[in-house]
């Protein structure tokens, strides 16, 4: 089965241009790198860049139950796997290129990831994330059984978590992409949580968390700037609101949560344009589904 057909050998347009998608920032990074223009340190910057591709793939291959569930549109179902293994390839590219960048030294490279924390909790993620990529496959589902693969899925939310604190603790100056990316992630495990306490969430409640979760962003990086460079809280607090120079993290996450509660509320139009003959469709999501 090609990446760009669906499990009868049918073209699915859909899985077509996510495959196209995954594959662009790898090809730029590539154009770059043979233009020159990865600056004077071309290694190096290729290895935070597909660092960095690996953390968004994983958000939105995380993004894909919480925006299904909530438009009903069921052929999202069916980018998940080219999501997810392509975060493996993005970190395995990752991992890859910072081996290169010792020489090829791995007993370097064994010792730098026992000695340096943010390394070691990298590293972590990476081998969960294989552990992920070998037991995607149909053959490995069936071998495990529905229940017990599902359970495994779910290490994609701690492996999360060790990419998020791993870029942050990378991270020199600069630190607001991680906290974006540790408010969507917020935002989606908080949406996990909530259907599991009250079920099928309203247009309301999911702006409610929108809200909340872009708030405790802003608060959050507030926070590390007023500990870290002493900066007034309430000032920091107020730089959210100023779009002068760029826009602060706060507000993509706040974007992501509009994104949801607006297929919530087109759920009729998508769920009626993601329908399927039969049942086979509602088996497979079914099947694939993480708890």
């Amino acid at each position: 089965m090609w990446p760009w057909t669906d499990r009868a050998g049918r073209f699915a347009p859909l899985k077509f241009v996510t495959f196209l998608g995954v594959l662009v920032p790898a090809v730029w990074i590539a154009v770059e790198a043979q233009q020159g223009w990865l600056g004077s340190r071309q290694v190096t910057e290729a290895i935070h860049q597909t660092g960095l591709w690996a953390v968004r793939l994983l958000a939105l291959t995380l993004a894909v139950t919480p925006l299904r569930l909530a438009s009903r549109w069921s052929k999202l179902i069916l980018i998940r796997r080219i999501l997810g293994v392509s975060v493996l390839a993005y970190a395995s590219l990752h991992v890859g290129l910072y081996v290169l960048d010792q020489h090829f030294d791995l007993a370097h490279v064994a010792s730098e990831i026992a000695l340096r924390i943010y390394l070691a909790l990298g590293f972590i993620g990476f081998c969960g994330l294989c552990a992920l990529g070998a037991t995607s496959t149909d053959g490995m589902i069936a071998r495990l059984g529905a229940q017990r693969w599902g359970r495994l899925q779910q290490l994609a939310y701690p492996i999360a978590v060790l990419a998020t604190v791993h870029f942050f603790m990378q991270s020199k100056l600069d630190v607001s992409e991680p906290i974006m990316m540790a408010g969507l992630f917020s935002l989606l495990f908080g949406c996990r949580i909530a259907q599991r306490l009250f079920g099928d969430l309203s247009p309301w409640q999911v702006a409610s968390l929108a809200a909340a979760t872009a708030f405790a962003t802003a608060l959050a990086e507030a926070l590390w700037y007023a500990f870290s460079i002493r900066a007034p809280l309430l000032l920091m607090l107020g730089a959210n609101l100023d779009f002068s120079y760029s826009v602060r993290p706060c507000w993509f996450v706040l974007g992501a949560g509009v994104i949801l509660c607006v297929a919530r509320l087109l759920r009729p139009l998508m769920a009626q344009a993601g329908s399927a003959p039969g049942s086979r469709m509602r088996i497979i999501a079914a099947r694939t589904e993480t708890p």
